[in-house]
């Protein structure tokens, strides 16, 4: 989780709560430590924001603190409840929890769609870490990053093959998650099914700059919406 999202969870955890909030459980809700805790909650109190409290007793927010509201109609409302709720198919764990997250904002500033708004949650299996799933949100940091992965992938024919990838792209089908990367074993383009990806890890070489243009290239040269695999 960014510096930036984790303070703006400290605030809406302490906005909800109504009594004190030790930096122990904010780091159990963040996934941080204390010490991370004490530190974010120290810049936030520089930044003028009214948390009351010190180490060892809880934090409260002084009442009355808000936050701007979100300037959306109803029918805007409506458009980002469906969306965020759609994240629930493509298997992605880390965006559905920041889905989770912007939907907690909206409940708090508005009338919310959830009583007559239901998607499905039918679509891609969670990447759960604890199944040895890898996680998506590592392809997204790569493709963010420009950074070169090293993944081991099998393919529909139970043919396993370690590459060097440089990934451009995710593209979330209902039934599965594609990678598009350049692949240097193939030379080229190729799209791997997430589910199939056995093992993922950063290599010390990075693509910077490159990123744009791969893309440009990736979609001149493929149709990314066929249901394309490696060979």
């Amino acid at each position: 989780m960014r510096r930036s999202t984790r303070l703006f969870e400290i605030i809406q955890i302490l906005r909800a709560a109504d009594a004190p909030v030790t930096a122990e459980a904010l780091a159990a809700k963040l996934e941080v430590s204390a010490r991370t805790v004490y530190r974010d909650i120290a810049a936030l109190q520089a930044q003028r924001t009214p948390i009351e409290g010190e180490a060892g007793i809880g934090y409260l927010m002084r009442r009355g603190y808000d936050l701007p509201p979100l300037n959306f109609d109803a029918e805007e409302v409506e458009a980002l409840w469906v969306g965020l709720s759609l994240l629930a198919r493509t298997g992605d764990s880390e965006l559905q929890e920041a889905a989770r997250r912007i939907c907690r904002k909206i409940d708090a500033l508005h009338d919310t769609p959830r009583r007559w708004l239901q998607v499905s949650t039918w679509g891609t299996p969670p990447d759960d870490p604890a199944k040895g799933c890898v996680p998506v949100a590592n392809y997204r940091e790569a493709i963010r990053s420009e950074q070169k992965i090293r993944i081991t992938y099998v393919n529909g024919a139970e043919e396993r093959t370690i590459r060097v990838v440089r990934p451009v792209a995710l593209i979330y089908h209902i039934e599965c998650t594609m990678l598009a990367a350049w692949c240097e074993l193939r030379s080229g383009f190729r799209h791997f099914r997430t589910d199939r990806i056995w093992a993922s890890e950063s290599i010390d070489e990075s693509f910077c700059g490159q990123g744009d243009s791969l893309r440009t290239l990736w979609q001149e040269q493929t149709r990314w919406d066929s249901h394309v695999e490696t060979a």
